[in-house]
């Protein structure tokens, strides 16, 4: 398994996904485009996070983080977007429950997750297995990777990845 590096380019990402409705009223389904993201007026990158499954107590620490932290890394010019091998009815019972507010995407064939370097051998309790490596890796407009962290925990993560983008 390659992991992306600094100054990589970040492979392309388009996928099913469960998207926030923009009133802030509810969730649809559509399709996230990472080039499209990168393209918005002001972007100054996308957080994009890959986690193992949706709804369990890691991944919904996390992602209740991102949702916490949103308003001011979208103030700071990020988008973010979870990436996961859930489906989308999965994807938006988790957005549902806990009012998630940025696009979870489904990569349920696990394409995008093995190109950016987020699906491979893990360990745990002992035991070795495949899966989802918990990672966020973030992308700057000219589509190059300015942070890549892999192996990361949960709890505590979005305040080390806005350390690291310079936000706190």
């Amino acid at each position: 398994m390659t992991r992306l590096a600094v100054g990589d380019t970040a492979p392309a990402l388009e996928l099913p996904a469960v998207l926030p409705d923009p009133s802030g009223t509810g969730h649809s389904t559509g399709t996230f485009s990472l080039a499209a993201a990168l393209a918005e007026p002001g972007r100054r990158g996308v957080v994009v996070y890959f986690y193992p499954a949706a709804m369990t107590p890691g991944c919904t620490t996390e992602a209740c983080d991102f949702r916490d932290s949103l308003a001011s890394l979208q103030g700071a010019g990020f988008a973010v977007v979870g990436v996961s091998p859930d489906g989308l009815d999965k994807l938006a019972t988790f957005a549902e429950r806990d009012a998630l507010t940025f696009p979870l995407l489904a990569d349920t064939e696990h394409e995008a997750l093995e190109a950016w370097g987020a699906w491979g051998e893990k360990k745990n309790y002992g035991k070795t297995y495949v899966g989802v490596i918990r990672s966020t890796v973030v992308v700057a407009p000219d589509g190059k990777v300015a942070v890549a962290q892999y192996n990361v925990k949960a709890t505590g993560h979005v305040a080390r990845v806005r350390k690291t983008l310079g936000l706190d």
